[in-house]
């Protein structure tokens, strides 16, 4: 699935070079769940943000299957990412002025499906997070695990083979952070490949395999079995 090979990420800040990651070499297999973890700066966003192709290495190169990401134009990514990537944040960046079902429709109108699909597909997801009666309601009047979870319908709209998710349950509470990993683990079961960013250690055990960075750098590792809660 994923294969990074001598990857570096530098900025520059007040003339000075700051190396923000560097990784010699990481394969995660298709179908896997992996998290990332380490201290804050630690470069976890950074790696992120690499494998969603939205941003390119200094040097090195990443493929997703054998498509070299840094090798790609921009619409080339853009339409990588709307096909086969979905993304979870932890400030789940939804649009305030939409309702949830319209939430939910934004990247299937991306992708140029027609309205009334658009509308049927986001309500059956809805559904399946438990919002079915709340996707008239705009992002002010959901709680935020009712927010998190229109973010996860958004998510699986164009039914995406790898989840990226970036804190997913950082301003969570602790029943809908139970219900965000539930759903993470669900969809993991289906086939689909899970990264996840984390400084929760409870989060970390419940996927397969955890990465350490530290300082840039992968620092350790260790295979877990998924854990059922």
């Amino acid at each position: 699935m994923y294969r990074l090979q001598n990857i570096s990420k530098r900025y520059k800040t007040r003339g000075h070079e700051v190396v923000a990651l560097e990784i010699d070499d990481l394969q995660i297999a298709s179908g896997e769940s992996v998290a990332v973890v380490g201290p804050s700066g630690s470069g976890k966003t950074t790696l992120l943000s690499l494998l969603g192709g939205m941003l390119t290495p200094s040097s090195g190169e990443i493929w997703l299957d054998d498509q070299p990401l840094s090798r790609q134009s921009p619409t080339a990514l853009a339409q990588l990412r709307c096909e086969r990537i979905g993304f979870v944040f932890q400030t789940f960046n939804l649009v305030p002025y939409l309702t949830a079902l319209e939430n939910v429709q934004v990247p299937l109108a991306l992708a140029g499906f027609a309205s009334s699909e658009q509308a049927a597909r986001a309500e059956k997801l809805l559904e399946r997070v438990g919002l079915a009666d709340r996707q008239h309601h705009k992002p002010s009047e959901l709680s935020t695990g009712q927010q998190q979870r229109v973010a996860l319908a958004r998510t699986l709209a164009n039914q995406p083979s790898v989840i990226l998710a970036d804190e997913p349950t950082g301003n969570l509470d602790p029943e809908s952070r139970q219900q965000v990993l539930d759903f993470l683990a669900e969809l993991h079961r289906e086939g689909r490949t899970l990264i996840v960013v984390t400084h929760d250690p409870h989060v970390a055990q419940r996927t397969q395999r955890q990465i350490l960075l530290n300082n840039g750098r992968i620092a350790g590792g260790e295979s877990a079995a998924t854990k059922a809660a």
